[in-house]
């Protein structure tokens, strides 16, 4: 085998030791099944439908409900959680602590609609999930729901009280925080001041903004609770993969690797001509 040739061979492998890593980090989750279009997770929460019974947030005419929340709360408990309650350890004062959280997941969270990243109008993510994709890549994807799930656990597991608030097609958290004076709007919920808006989706955004577009649009509040719902499992139903389109086949070469590989492809190139 020549010189140039066992070079070559060596310069692929360098390649491809660098771009397996990147496939491997955009490994789909499979704990979902596919009912009638729908997917639904391990609790039989339905991930594409917010509405009616199966739906993630079990919107009705009378209200709604959230049942995503009991997936990572309580027994649930995992890293959305545990996060917030190292927030709560890292910061006593619970104005500066609440504001940690906003700022955390609206810099963490890249706004990214649901079309986008997984060819579905609506699938909401669970709060650990959105948790342990930062954890793994520094950062995750999602829309107004998947902000709104995310504060609203780790303001839970901060030991704030939290909530979700519903405004015409869109979500946010509410955090309860009755000395704040940064918020532009003061909120109350069944007669209770102190509710301050936590609206992530804008990288600007601070803790207490309120979109004024909503300020006199009819609103939905569901105060969290931490309690826990039980998973179901799949026996007998076919599982489907659900994988994030946004990066799952892109290259992501390392600066520091992609300039090795170049030294040891650019002599080859001089030595030919």
């Amino acid at each position: 085998m020549s010189k140039y040739l066992s070079a070559i061979l060596l310069s692929i492998a360098i390649l491809l030791a660098i771009i397996m890593p990147a496939f491997a980090l955009a490994v789909p989750s499979t704990n979902f099944y596919e009912k009638n279009g729908e997917i639904f997770d391990d609790w039989d929460v339905c991930r594409t439908n917010a509405a009616g019974k199966d739906g993630f947030f079990q919107v009705s005419k009378t209200g709604f409900y959230p049942v995503i929340l009991s997936e990572s709360l309580d027994g649930n408990a995992d890293n959305a959680y545990h996060i917030g309650q190292q927030f709560a350890k890292d910061y006593p004062d619970i104005q500066q602590r609440a504001e940690r959280i906003f700022t955390f997941v609206r810099d963490k969270v890249k706004y990214t609609s649901d079309a986008d990243q997984f060819d579905f109008k609506e699938f909401a993510q669970n709060a650990d999930e959105l948790a342990t994709t930062i954890e793994d890549k520094g950062f995750a994807s999602g829309d107004c729901e998947d902000y709104a799930i995310l504060l609203a656990v780790m303001y839970k597991g901060a030991a704030l009280r939290s909530a979700i608030v519903l405004a015409p097609n869109h979500a946010a958290a509410l955090v309860y925080l009755p000395e704040y004076k940064r918020a532009n709007r003061a909120l109350s919920v069944d007669g209770e001041s102190g509710w301050v808006w936590a609206e992530a989706t804008g990288g600007n955004n601070p803790l207490g903004w309120m979109p004024e577009r909503f300020m006199g649009a009819k609103l939905e509040v569901y105060e969290v609770e931490n309690k826990a719902i039980t998973a179901v499992g799949q026996h007998g139903k076919s599982r489907t993969t659900v994988a994030p389109s946004e990066g799952s086949t892109g290259i992501h070469i390392s600066p520091f690797f992609g300039v090795l590989a170049l030294m040891w492809l650019l002599p080859l190139f001089r030595r030919r001509r």
